[in-house]
């Protein structure tokens, strides 16, 4: 029986490194996100080179090395992009966008209810 496979430390390069503006949606919900900055890097695995994503607090200077870890049977998975389940560090709070579809979703279906026990 065999455990999960330790991913493999490598160094990225930073590729892109965008400001992002608050948006209307951040100003009406009261609040405002810490990581402004879109980081794009680059990394190489197996002799393939493949990219990622993720957002920072601080600019991080084009073709600046990174560390980033990757799953060695999907090299495409690595530590630092956003739709990696369990490789981030996180705070472990659901998406905003996650929480809204759900209450949504929720409220519906009780305003449904109460209509339908109006008859």
């Amino acid at each position: 029986m065999s455990g999960p496979v330790p991913w493999i430390e490598t160094q990225a390069t930073v590729t892109t490194c965008r400001f992002q503006f608050a948006g209307l949606g951040n100003m009406a919900f009261g609040f405002s996100r810490q990581e402004k900055f879109r980081i794009t890097f680059d990394y190489y695995a197996h002799g393939r080179l493949y990219s990622g994503e993720f957002q920072s607090a601080v600019a991080v200077a084009q073709d600046e090395r990174i560390s980033v870890s990757y799953n060695p049977l999907r090299p495409e998975e690595n530590s630092r992009d956003r739709g990696v389940v369990g490789t981030r560090e996180g705070d472990g709070k659901p998406p905003l966008v996650a929480v809204g579809i759900v209450g949504s979703v929720v409220l519906s279906l009780v305003w449904l209810a109460i209509l339908r026990g109006c008859r």
